[in-house]
């Protein structure tokens, strides 16, 4: 009797129970033993008995009021959190398709880390040694810059790492806050120091000088001209420039460009943040003489049409391209399931934008590339160098910073968010090294000391000046 009742009091020393929850020892070491959700769950809390039997009263309290428990997650594997990430900025943030394209090939080389590397079971198991192992498969991976599967594949660039480990510290964020991280971890990519990872490799950013901008446009032809004159003239991107319809988004008597979405016609601007711009008149003039007499469509047509091909939905108000949108996606979901995702629907706006005869973003970067290669410059294949040029010219002129972040489409006017546009607007601005000179001799230049200077090199001038005149 007396050895059954020490082997009960030695049990009870090991274990004890506050409400749903047990706690007992296992070695030298207090765990708890609690269900969830359905789910079980076996923390381990340390040695110490009080601080295990204070845990087990707070989760026990979260428990019954329905709480979340403080040691309580959700195991999921990183494959399984990726597609909830990728759901959530779908129909929850409602990310652009372009976002989402970009989120899911960045985490892909998580995937093949995972795959090839160290295969872990849940995303919990990711730690921050296993940080460290991914920028190093990153940096020996290499890529099709393309994405073409026969493009020439060469390494991942400094920038290009920066954006995947930036997107997978997101996603590692997003499972800390559905708690499908294990109680009190901390994201395991912080330890890597994301914004301080040199870039070393990036691609130069070219400026248009002034003469290069005159050979430019001097070698466009008709068609070319007023396309490439609004991109120099308006820092629009080349999808904004593609996606201008008449007679809403341009009014010539007026001198303004108006950049608005068309969420009914599958686009929208890429910061969504609509913006109007004034219209220089030179730009004016040349825009007038390109379109002539029509009075809807796009404001830049396909160049088969300026030959005298009328595309299918020539003549078109907005209104009626998109009762054709609508009709169109009705169709297919007709002869379908019934249900079409969003990047179909953007397929199926593009159809429309090819009917009625506007330009692809990737029609202006050829002909851009065609330009380049007649002035001697080959290596310029990106039309942006004419935003870049756009908001440079800007900084030449002394424009004030707030016009020149609106005229960029950065950030709306009165956004409590002005600062990170103004930063992005300083992205595309590079001063010339004349620009620098300017401004500091304006600056100096009317200092007092600088009239001490110019009389010291006056005295120590002259006489040497005598002496040359003597001789």
């Amino acid at each position: 009797m007396a050895k059954k009742t020490t082997s009960t009091r030695a049990n009870k020393n090991k274990s004890f129970r506050v409400g749903r929850v047990r706690a007992f020892m296992r070695g030298r070491v207090w765990y708890l033993y609690y269900h969830e959700h359905g789910q079980r769950h076996q923390p381990r809390v340390g040695p110490d008995r009080d601080l295990a039997r204070q845990t087990a009263a707070e989760i026990n309290a979260q428990l019954e009021v329905g709480m979340p428990s403080a040691l309580g997650f959700e195991p999921i594997s990183i494959p399984q959190l990726r597609q909830r990430w990728l759901d959530h900025h779908e129909h929850v943030r409602r990310s652009s398709v372009q976002t989402i394209r970009r989120y899911r090939s960045a985490t892909e080389h998580l995937l093949h880390f995972l795959r090839d590397i160290r295969p872990l079971r849940r995303a919990s198991d990711f730690r921050p040694c296993h940080a460290e192992k991914f920028v190093r498969y990153l940096r020996s991976e290499k890529v099709a810059p393309n994405g073409h599967a026969r493009a020439r594949k060469r390494p991942l660039r400094d920038a290009g790492i920066k954006y995947i480990l930036d997107t997978c510290s997101t996603l590692f964020n997003y499972a800390h806050r559905n708690r499908h991280l294990s109680p009190y971890a901390e994201n395991p990519l912080r330890v890597i120091e994301i914004g301080r990872i040199p870039v070393e490799d990036a691609k130069p950013i070219i400026i248009f000088t002034p003469d290069q901008e005159r050979s430019f446009l001097q070698v466009c032809d008709d068609w070319q001209l007023p396309l490439f004159l609004t991109l120099l003239f308006t820092g629009l991107r080349p999808g904004e420039v593609t996606h201008l319809l008449l007679p809403n988004d341009l009014d010539l008597d007026s001198g303004w460009l108006y950049i608005r979405n068309k969420p009914n016609l599958g686009w929208q601007i890429k910061t969504r943040n609509e913006r109007d711009i004034p219209l220089v008149s030179s730009l004016a003039e040349v825009l007038r003489l390109a379109i002539g007499n029509r009075t809807t469509g796009p404001v830049f047509r396909q160049r088969q049409c300026e030959n005298g091909n009328t595309p299918l939905l020539a003549g078109q108000t907005s209104a009626r391209l998109e009762q054709e949108l609508l009709c169109r996606v009705h169709r297919l979901e007709a002869d379908g399931d019934g249900s079409l995702t969003r990047a179909d629907r953007l397929r199926e706006a593009g159809t429309i934008w090819r009917d009625v005869g506007a330009i692809k973003p990737g029609t202006v970067r050829n002909e851009f590339m065609r330009i380049t290669a007649k002035i001697e410059l080959p290596h310029v294949k990106a039309p942006k160098t004419l935003r870049h040029t756009f908001a440079t010219i800007l900084q030449d002129a002394n424009v004030d910073p707030l016009i020149r972040n609106e005229l960029m489409g950065h950030v709306p006017a009165g956004s409590s968010t002005l600062g990170s546009g103004l930063a992005m607007t300083a992205v595309y601005t590079h001063t010339r090294p004349e620009t620098k000179r300017h401004q500091l001799e304006r600056a100096l230049n009317s200092r007092p000391a600088i009239q001490d200077v110019l009389e010291w090199v006056r005295r120590n001038t002259e006489p040497h000046i005598e002496d040359t005149r003597s001789s």
